[in-house]
């Protein structure tokens, strides 16, 4: 029987099968390139056209998959030498082609030998191929198949979506710092006018538009500010404590606002952006916990499949590695929840219920997770149903009607109706008096009467007595 080996589109074929029974001493046989012609020999070269028709190639090969040129070339094969076996590295390629071509198809450790040998010593086995040629032509073949895989990688959404929180992140911390400065450097100038207006937007589009205090008199504001807030400002300007500038430090001032407006406004289409590509690739964890904690999820996991694979005891934890191994190292108790703590679910529940929703809230998503990067179906129906579930089970927490198992099966609780005690205390309009207030204490000549009254009485009294 003669074995043929399939690397690309070489075709070999073995000289001396007696020594391919060793496995353990066959790579001794590929030393040199004068030995390992001694075991296989070229029967078969097929030239590309160009790197597109080898790519295409390459790519079918790495899939598993027969493409059109190589089928081709092995019915002539089988054409020619039907009774021979041919040895191939890839056991599902190796289905596919007895499937199709009716071929003998052989996968084993010895063939994986057999190709690991051959791959050493390609130059000397293939003749008419300069080496250095050879080695251009396998680096553009690789960078192509790399580019091809990048391009259709079924992971790359995932890139795009924790690039998007890590930037949406920087720009928080960066738009912070920004709106911090403004309104201290812009606050030596107008303080009254940060305590004023609230919002940060909303106060450098003003500084922006106004610049120096004494211009809000004369400027309209009404399109930022509300008329009653605008009255405010326009009042607070003409007895501003601030002291004044000049016009330089206004428009650096001015440019500052330009930058934190700018940013604010492409903050707004990057989020609009990830909510777009969190429903594309993941609808059903998008509705369970929201899409900023679930693009957090998937790139503190790398990828939605790695996310995937993780339980839901990982998944509820996620984001809270140092705390959990510093308890687990002091013997305290461990944390509840990591970056699941910011979904709505979690922070509409009340303290003493949050470790109960925060776990049920990671079982369920992560079923959404494998539903999202394993099934086909693209439908947010399942993490609706889900999230309904949860909501259900917070209601029931928040009422107190949580079930208990007896002997006759599933019960409500049994709770005293509770009644609320409330005691209504009447205001003292005697506290509101403004009449001065009488000395308790009786003058000296109250008292002498008093107690002369009291020594009238008492003798008539032993006079009755007598």
């Amino acid at each position: 029987t003669k074995y043929s080996c399939v690397l690309w589109f070489f075709f070999l074929q073995v000289l001396n099968e007696k020594k391919l029974q060793e496995v353990d001493s066959l790579w001794k046989e590929f030393e040199t390139p004068e030995k390992a012609n001694k075991i296989v020999k070229l029967k078969h070269f097929e030239k590309f056209q160009d790197t597109t028709e080898a790519l295409a190639a390459s790519t079918a090969l790495v899939e598993g998959k027969l493409s059109k040129n190589l089928k081709k070339i092995l019915k002539k094969i089988v054409a020619k030498d039907a009774h021979e076996q041919l040895a191939v590295a890839d056991a599902k390629l190796g289905g596919v082609i007895k499937e199709k071509l009716n071929l003998s198809c052989i996968h084993s450790p010895m063939v994986t030998e057999l190709m690991r040998g051959i791959r050493s010593q390609i130059e000397g086995l293939i003749t008419g191929l300069p080496s250095r040629e050879m080695a251009a032509m396998c680096l553009g073949l690789a960078h192509s198949l790399s580019r091809y895989k990048l391009k259709f990688s079924p992971d790359k959404v995932d890139t795009m979506i924790i690039q998007a929180i890590s930037l949406l992140d920087d720009l928080d911390k960066e738009l912070n710092n920004y709106i911090m400065r403004c309104r201290e450097w812009y606050g030596w100038h107008f303080p009254e006018l940060g305590k004023i207006i609230t919002d940060n937007l909303t106060y450098c589009k003003c500084v922006r538009k106004v610049g120096d205090r004494s211009n809000f008199a004369s400027s309209d504001v009404s399109d930022i500010l509300p008329e009653e807030i605008e009255e405010d400002v326009k009042a607070a300007a003409e007895i501003s404590m601030g002291t004044e500038v000049s016009e330089e430090d206004i428009n650096n001032i001015i440019h500052l606002c330009d930058q934190v407006i700018e940013i604010s406004e492409y903050r707004t289409q990057l989020y609009d952006y990830l909510k777009n590509r969190m429903m594309a690739i993941a609808p059903n964890l998008t509705v369970m916990v929201g899409e900023l904690v679930g693009a957090r999820l998937i790139a503190h996991a790398g990828s939605l499949l790695n996310l995937a694979k993780h339980p839901a005891s990982t998944v509820q934890l996620l984001g809270a590695e140092k705390a959990l191994f510093r308890a687990l190292k002091t013997k305290r108790d461990t944390p509840k929840f990591g970056l699941i703590y910011h979904a709505s679910l979690v922070g509409q529940s009340n303290t003493k219920n949050k470790g109960k929703i925060s776990r049920m809230l990671a079982a369920k998503t992560a079923l959404t997770i494998r539903y999202d990067a394993l099934g086909e179906n693209t439908s947010a129906e399942m993490g609706a149903e889900n999230r309904l579930k949860v909501e259900t089970r917070l209601r029931l927490l928040e009422e107190r009607g949580i079930r208990r198992i007896s002997g006759t099966g599933k019960a409500l609780a049994k709770t005293d109706k509770y009644q609320n005690k409330s005691e209504v205390k009447v205001f003292d309009p005697s506290g509101d008096s403004t009449l001065p207030v009488v000395s308790k204490k009786r003058k000296i000549q109250e008292v002498d009467e008093q107690d002369t009254e009291v020594a009238v009485k008492a003798k008539k009294f032993k006079a009755e007595m007598k």
